[in-house]
């Protein structure tokens, strides 16, 4: 740790559910040998559901823990992230999910093992966070198809890319799209039966599929977008573009920046807040909380990718 008076007490929390708990004594032993260092007290626990998370996470902040490291997906991002809003305890992440979208963002290593080493060498940052109600998220909220292909995801039994693939497959011949009107800083808009309506803290949903691309954590603001186009020949003619950074480009994509958001739906479904599902009412309203949480990242020779070869 490049200095130790950032640090003194880290807790990292697992999720065994994780694609990758089968390798979890490597990534013990990675971080027990970047961050148990003189300096610096480690401690360790399991968070066996969301809530069991939360909770740990609540007497980590009172134990005076400083960074909290997940080691999961965003789902645990998401969950424990939430609790370290606007405190002065930082979030730092493993990825071990299916998506990794926050870790994607920041150019996290990918590799649990290379990203304790590449975090244990890794700078402060204030982020933004977006919130609905008392819920904040990180990287995405989705609230059309968005949405309902994770309320699908959700029951396959097993976790990756290839059952979100299919569960996204079976739910877009069968989401029934719904009219939005939304007042975007005071200005209406009305969006007539999206199939993606996106709001966007960061980059991308994971997996590489980049939403947002211009997407900035610290800017203040959150960007929705929207995409019109349902005709599956032009959505699968243009999927790499959600991939290579270019989905803007795109005629039936489009994209609004704001700081506070107004919706109002024809009827109620769940949303989806980084992958985890929502139940909220048909009207609601979005924020942004600027620099409310602070995360560790690469420093910016890691994130030049000098830490592909060590």
């Amino acid at each position: 740790m490049s200095d130790y008076t950032q640090v003194r007490k880290v807790r990292a929390i697992f999720n065994p559910k994780s694609g990758l708990w089968w390798s979890m004594v490597g990534v013990r032993k990675a971080l027990d040998e970047n961050w148990d260092v003189p300096g610096i007290d480690l401690t360790y626990q399991i968070s066996k559901n969301p809530e069991d998370g939360r909770d740990k996470t609540l007497r980590a902040i009172d134990d005076g823990v400083d960074t909290v490291i997940v080691v999961g997906g965003d789902g645990m991002v998401h969950s424990i992230g939430g609790v370290l809003v606007g405190t002065d305890t930082a979030l730092a992440v493993l990825p071990a999910g299916s998506g990794n979208g926050f870790a994607r963002h920041f150019d996290i290593p990918l590799t649990p093992e290379k990203a304790a080493r590449v975090l244990s060498a890794g700078k402060r940052q204030k982020i933004d966070v977006g919130v609905i109600g008392d819920h904040p998220f990180l990287v995405t909220c989705g609230l059309a198809w968005d949405a309902a292909l994770v309320e699908e995801f959700v029951k396959y039994p097993i976790r990756g890319i290839l059952p979100y693939v299919f569960a996204g497959i079976g739910k877009f011949f069968t989401y029934d799209p719904q009219v939005f009107s939304l007042t975007l800083d005071g200005k209406k808009l009305e969006i007539d039966q999206p199939l993606i309506l996106t709001i966007a803290n960061l980059t991308q949903f994971g997996g590489g599929a980049k939403i947002a691309p211009d997407a900035k954590s610290n800017d203040g603001e959150l960007e929705l977008v929207a995409i019109l186009e349902r005709d599956p020949v032009q959505i699968l003619s243009q999927i790499y573009k959600l991939f290579d950074g270019s989905i803007k480009s795109v005629s039936k994509v489009k994209t609004w920046r704001f700081k506070h958001l107004k919706v109002t739906r024809e009827r109620s479904e769940p949303i989806q807040m980084d992958g985890e599902l929502l139940d909220i009412s048909r009207d609601f309203e979005i924020d942004v909380w600027p620099s409310s949480l602070e995360v560790i990242i690469p420093d910016p020779e890691y994130r030049n990718g000098k830490w592909e070869n060590n």
